[in-house]
């Protein structure tokens, strides 16, 4: 009985260490989200939808507009610009203040960054 005992004791202990890590800044968030498909261009005031994996909530990620193709720099999208957002579909419109051109698209949950970005781009409007 004792040695059953200490072989299950050792049989959960390693299975334990090969559970993975939590790595992220939030609790729950062990994958990088991963972006499938953004909405076409889209000019100030529309809506814009992106499709993906792990995008998390509103309370723990952001947008992230006219990034570089490195996902450095661009424009974190306000809260108060977002229509919905579920772990697979954000929908926000496009602030006033945004940048208009051509650029890059990424979506950051707890800290982690997509592991891809999105080329995207925001129209002048027109007049």
């Amino acid at each position: 009985m004792q040695r059953f005992f200490f072989a299950s004791l050792l049989l959960i202990g390693g299975l334990a260490s090969c559970a993975p890590r939590n790595q992220a800044a939030v609790a729950g968030v062990t994958q990088p989200p991963t972006l499938v498909k953004v909405s076409q261009a889209a000019a100030i005031g529309e809506t814009v939808t992106v499709q993906g994996r792990y995008l998390g909530g509103m309370n723990t990620a952001y947008v992230l507009l006219g990034a570089t193709p490195e996902g450095t720099g661009g424009y974190k999208v306000p809260n108060t610009a977002i229509k919905s957002w579920t772990d697979s579909e954000i929908n926000f419109v496009v602030p006033a203040d945004a940048p208009v051109g051509g650029s890059w698209l990424y979506v950051v949950v707890g800290g982690m960054q997509s592991a891809n970005g999105l080329p995207f781009s925001i129209k002048q409007a027109q007049k």
